[in-house]
């Protein structure tokens, strides 16, 4: 029998039309004798659906009319209900149809309220198996901030940096530019705490840059982050596959970028209007570096996984002072564009290959978590007349 396999994509994020790129290239990478493909596009409003249609690259140029040709569709918070049901009610009992019954879901989400534990926990809830970091690790490996701090903690190397929210920065702006300029000095990366691909990230090289990069990354997040910008910089990047206690690091890629940094268009359109995503941009694989620094990158890359309980597949992205080859873990990219497959492939495992073993990593944690132990079978109202710590109401 095959394996019902749920790709949910799109979402309500900035970086939408870049999971929709990597789950068509995810859906069309399954085996498909052994795996029934269920592809599931969320809209930029949160309506999910699913269809044949949505296979199809070119159809996401009207969105309505995709949208109105797709089946909406939803699950129920419920655990154990695996089922994904029509939105429609049809009938004469006016019952949501079920679509189909999925064994695993693999999301291929990007950017906020989508690779930030929101909808991992929504999978929780539901007792599914899902392929990916759970609510934690997703949360914990979004927020550039709260990483870092765990990264540091953990003794794992990491830039100077200084962090604010968006309130602060309207009330204290003057103490927060004091607390840059004297700690971080210029030039300074400024960033959305929880965003990725490049998206509002901008270089500061002194106050009104700065001022003006952090209104600007204010715009996209609530928490803001600016980080000591090392000027002799190398940009490499290394994928992790597995489990906080098993793991293998990937080789590692040199991306080539235009600027200062590698912008949005660096990393997904390679200089040219393209569907390829993170496979369009120009890289080196194998990055070109002494066999010890590869090493390094690679043992830090799945530290970085380890210590913050990941799962599946990641994208770890470091930075090379090459003023004295120190290695800073830039972040971890808890579902990676592309899903990381060309490192992979570089690294001797085909796409098919990667998507069978997320498959058997959602199912073998599945195993492992309904081992556990989460409630007990007695009800504690029953055992007695009364209650500790609380009145029982009389009528």
């Amino acid at each position: 029998m095959k394996t019902n396999v749920a790709v949910f994509f799109g979402g309500r994020s900035v970086e939408h039309e870049i999971s929709v790129i990597s789950a068509l290239q995810a859906i069309n990478a399954f085996d498909k004798d052994k795996y029934n493909i269920i592809p599931i596009y969320i809209s930029k409003g949160g309506r999910w659906y699913t269809g044949d249609c949505l296979l199809t690259i070119a159809n996401y140029k009207d969105l309505k009319a995709l949208t109105d040709k797709a089946t909406e569709v939803f699950m129920r918070p419920e655990y154990g209900d695996f089922n994904l049901y029509e939105a429609k009610a049809s009938g004469f009992m006016k019952k949501q149809k079920i679509v189909a019954e999925i064994h695993v879901v693999i999301p291929v989400l990007h950017g906020t309220n989508c690779e930030d534990g929101v909808f991992e926990g929504l999978l929780e809830t539901i007792g599914i198996p899902f392929a990916g970091c759970n609510t934690l690790s997703s949360a914990n490996g979004m927020d550039k901030i709260t990483m870092k701090m765990i990264l540091r903690e953990c003794g794992i190397p990491v830039v100077d940096y200084a962090w604010c929210t968006d309130k602060q920065w309207l009330r204290d702006r003057d103490a927060i530019i004091a607390d840059v300029e004297s700690r971080l000095g210029y030039p300074v990366i400024v960033k959305p705490a929880n965003l990725g691909s490049s998206v509002g990230i901008g270089k500061a090289a002194n106050r009104e840059q700065l001022v003006e990069r952090i209104d600007n990354a204010a715009r996209f997040s609530q928490r803001i982050i600016i980080e000591h910008m090392i000027e002799q910089l190398k940009e490499i990047n290394c994928s992790v596959l597995g489990d906080a206690d098993e793991h293998k690091s990937s080789v590692c890629e040199e991306p080539i970028k235009t600027g200062d940094i590698l912008s949005y268009e660096d990393k997904y359109m390679g200089g040219s209007k393209s569907a390829k995503g993170m496979q369009a941009s120009d890289k080196r694989i194998p990055a070109d570096l002494p066999a010890e620094i590869s090493e390094r990158i690679q043992h830090l890359a799945g530290e970085t996984f380890r210590v913050l309980s990941c799962h599946g597949v990641s994208r770890v992205d470091v930075m090379i002072d090459e003023k004295d080859n120190s290695v800073y873990v830039n972040e971890i990219n808890t579902i990676p564009g592309s899903l990381s497959f060309y490192l992979w492939e570089a690294s001797g495992l085909s796409f098919s290959g990667l998507m069978d073993t997320l498959v058997q990593l959602a199912l073998r944690r599945k195993r492992e978590t309904d081992r556990k132990t989460f409630s007990y079978d007695h009800n504690i109202f029953a055992l007695g007349p009364g209650l500790k710590g609380g009145k029982m109401m009389k009528k």
